[in-house]
């Protein structure tokens, strides 16, 4: 009964720290995207650098914030099935 208590604490923490990678590579996927695709716009119309500037630094905040939130909760898992709160 022990050994199946700590190998499904061992799953659940190993899933946790395959979600908290996970969430790492989409976020910086994600903001390499929107990067490369402000520099392509800001190239076709150079007059509106500021309003693309703008926006591109919104989104990049937006996808900080969701992926931050994101590893809290995969630690927040992986600290409780460790035992450690």
């Amino acid at each position: 009964m022990l050994t199946i208590i700590l190998l499904t604490a061992g799953y659940a923490l190993m899933g946790a720290g395959i979600g908290a990678g996970i969430v790492a590579i989409g976020a910086g996927l994600g903001i390499g995207r929107i990067g490369g695709q402000a520099m392509e716009a800001i190239a076709r119309q150079p007059e509106a650098a500021g309003k693309i500037q703008g926006a591109m630094l919104i989104i990049a905040a937006l996808i900080e914030v969701v992926s931050l939130f994101a590893a809290v909760i995969c630690l927040l898992i992986a600290l409780n099935i460790a035992g450690i709160s």
